[in-house]
């Protein structure tokens, strides 16, 4: 390794041995243009590679493939379990407070064999040492990654997703808050195929070793882990969140947050409404007639994006307006486009990956060599169906209107996917197309945060589960209720912050994708106002949803109310929705009981004991009241 780039590193001594005792190649990107070069696995003049390990017992295996297209590189894993992240991939390695699994609990063994063997692993390959800014320049974190060389486009990728340091670029004692160690064949050596990532948290650095090549887990969700655990330490939070300014036709502006669970919502809230040729939009398709209802806007506001899906709460960004200020954590967006399963989907994206500013990285998409990466063309898995997790990594300087200063947010609202709810078959899917929340009920949908219907992003079932607090829970490394009593303080110092719920992909009886989330944000944004008029309000029939809107008007169409109280549908009825609401007041009241530890703050365990004493909504109003 150059040794001028090491003497401006203060690095622990493990790390220095193993960079100063290799007698391999060692490369420090110098741009991104590198970067792309080193993504093609250094090789010359070559349109595919292939990315192969030698793995004891098996021989040669290759874990992914890389196809140079025209507009970038398309990286394709031979395993379909690789190709989305799985929930249960973290793992807690050190001795610190944790409600997460810990490696010698998981694996019945002491990490610290498996983390030497790592080191004496990557000391015998050609290296990539990379450093960068975990959460960007304003508040970021020094952090380094150290990995094979041939996973250039994992560095790629990780480069273009948080800040890049470039090698003249490395400023004097760098010294990394963070070290992603990347050893692929781990996985099959050690873990039964498995993806695996160990959070070990020193004292003066968070070491994360990442044992598979697929970024979900460990470049993406692993770095989100390291900033949560800082902002555990210093008291804020880095909110699952996308953040759109929204300008309409009339030149209102507001401000939206969207948070979820994964498929939540949160990339497709910067997105303007998918439409059909004829320029109308389907806004809701009963699954039962096959009906379809249409909605048109003459004019559509424009959308200026703020965060895709990880917004940095940090205390230096609040200021005196009672409304929570956020910045993007991030300088690039793992973008998900299993919804663009063809050309016109989605306009805007597709001219955005067709014709890149530079070369982008795509994951499962069916990229051919020499041939333009089209993201409609979704990598078959081994069942004959597409890929639900087509990804495309894209910097955010490419992308138009960006805005990189904080905002003030106006409305944060939360996102959950519903399977379609009925009487014969009732579900959780018989929210309205938007709910209003008391503060103190927002909260709690953030302890518990769903998981949801026919989740494309990770490996799990169909059947509700929970993605813990703030829906940031699987990649946070401490106690659940700290991470809740941040939330609550959050609330609490943001009372000019409101809040609301969307469902997406069904209302009762019909489908509708994400048509609730675009529609409710044109009926925000129109109105001027994130205040909503109480005399068209009315509580849901279920005490955990709010209040339900009695009319939504946008650009002169009324919402069919049926969408907005699920219960006026006649193939649902108060039978379904009531049945469906059981089933949700069922999973809050399994889920909330594990917060009340010694620790959580007062008003958090009054809140939470209220709600398991079915509590009314005037109740919920008490404890922090809505701003109206």
């Amino acid at each position: 390794m150059d040794q001028s780039v090491m003497d401006k590193m203060i690095l622990p001594e493990e790390l220095k041995a193993l960079l100063e005792k290799s007698k391999n190649k060692i490369v420090v990107p110098e741009s991104r243009t590198h970067l792309l070069e080193l993504a093609m696995g250094s090789q010359d003049e070559k349109d595919f590679i292939e990315i192969a390990y030698e793995v004891p017992g098996k021989g040669r295996v290759v874990e992914a493939t890389v196809a140079k297209c025209k507009n970038g590189c398309s990286v394709n894993y031979m395993d379909m379990y690789m190709r989305r992240r799985d929930p249960d991939s973290m793992v807690v390695a050190d001795e610190k407070d944790t409600d997460k699994p810990r490696y010698e609990e998981v694996f019945e063994a002491d990490f610290e064999p498996i983390r030497k063997e790592t080191f004496e692993w990557l000391e015998e390959q050609d290296l990539i040492v990379m450093p960068f800014m975990a959460g960007g320049n304003s508040f970021g974190y020094q952090a380094l990654l150290v990995g094979p060389l041939n996973a250039g486009f994992f560095a790629g990728g990780l480069a273009d997703l948080q800040t890049f340091i470039p090698k003249g670029e490395l400023p004097d004692n760098f010294t990394p808050k963070a070290v992603i160690y990347l050893a692929p064949p781990f996985r099959h050596t050690h873990f039964d195929g498995k993806q695996i990532v160990v959070h070990n948290r020193l004292d003066d650095m968070h070491e994360l070793f990442s044992y598979n090549l697929y970024p979900g887990p460990s470049a993406k969700k692993g770095i989100y882990g390291v900033l949560l655990n800082i902002g555990e330490g210093e008291g804020w939070v880095t909110a699952h969140a996308s953040t759109v300014k929204v300008v309409t036709p009339y030149e209102n502006i507001i401000v939206i947050m969207h948070e979820g669970a994964s498929g939540g919502g949160k990339s497709e809230m910067l997105e303007q409404p998918h439409k059909q040729p004829d320029g109308r939009m389907v806004l809701a398709t009963n699954s039962i007639t096959k009906e379809k209802t249409y909605m048109e806007l003459v004019d559509e506001s424009t959308l200026l994006p703020v965060t895709d899906d990880m917004a940095l709460c940090h205390p230096a960004l609040q200021n005196d307006s009672k409304k929570l200020v956020v910045q993007d954590a991030e300088n690039g967006w793992f973008l998900r486009i299993n919804h663009i399963d063809k050309y016109g989907t989605d306009p805007h994206y597709e001219r955005l990956t067709i014709h890149p500013k530079e070369p982008l990285i795509f994951l499962n998409i069916d990229g051919v060599p020499g041939a333009t990466c089209l993201i409609w063309e979704h990598t078959m898995d081994e069942n004959g169906k597409p890929c639900p997790n087509p990804r495309v990594i894209m910097p955010r300087s490419f992308i138009p209107g960006i805005v990189d200063e904080p905002v003030e947010v106006d409305v944060r609202s939360f996102g959950v996917r519903t399977p379609l709810c009925t009487k014969e078959n009732p579900t959780y899917g018989m929210m309205g197309m938007v709910q209003v929340l008391p503060p103190a009920l927002a909260w709690l949908w953030r302890l518990v945060a769903p998981r949801g219907h026919d989740n494309p992003s990770i490996v799990s079932g169909d059947a509700m589960g929970s993605e813990g607090v703030g829906s940031y829970w699987p990649f946070a490394t401490g106690k659940k209720v700290d991470q809740a009593n941040l939330l609550l303080e959050q609330i609490l110092n943001t009372s000019a912050t409101r809040y609301i719920l969307i469902p997406n992909q069904n209302i009762g009886a019909y489908k509708v994708g994400f048509m609730s989330e675009w529609m409710t944000r044109e009926y925000i944004s129109r109105r001027g106002s994130a205040k909503f008029r109480r005399e068209n309000m009315v509580p849901s029939r279920c005490g955990l949803l709010g209040y339900a809107l009695e009319t939504m008007k946008i650009d002169g169409h009324y919402m069919p109310k049926g969408l907005l109280q699920p219960q006026l549908q006649p193939e649902v009825g108060t039978e379904g929705y009531d049945a469906g609401a059981k089933i949700l007041d069922d999973f809050f009241k399994k889920e909330l009981p594990q917060f009340l530890e010694p620790g959580l703050n007062p008003l958090g365990r009054e809140i939470i004991e209220a709600c398991l004493n079915n509590c009314s909504l005037e109740e919920y109003e008490k404890f922090i009241p809505i701003q109206w």
